[in-house]
């Protein structure tokens, strides 16, 4: 960018500002929405509720799907994020 550019766009400097900061905030918003570790842990914290007992093995596996299909949900998401980054 030119010195002549820099002049003349600089009253939307704060704009621009403000768009990359929302850029961030939703890139940040979305690593966090399709983070599985939120998932493997309600796996394994099911995983023990079924090994205490608290929990039957019916429920336990009706559970157990919801959880996979929504790990696979988010592995899918997630790679289509980084190919579209």
């Amino acid at each position: 960018m030119g010195l002549i550019t820099q002049i003349l766009t600089l009253p939307v400097a704060p704009v621009r500002g403000t768009v990359w900061v929302l850029d961030q905030v939703l890139l940040t918003a979305e690593r966090e929405y399709y983070d599985p570790e939120p998932v493997r842990e309600e796996l394994a914290a099911l995983e023990q509720q079924l090994l205490d007992g608290s929990i039957t093995s019916a429920e336990f596996d009706s559970r157990e799907d919801e959880l996979l299909d929504r790990l696979e949900w988010l592995e899918a998401n997630r790679q289509r994020l980084r190919t579209d980054s």
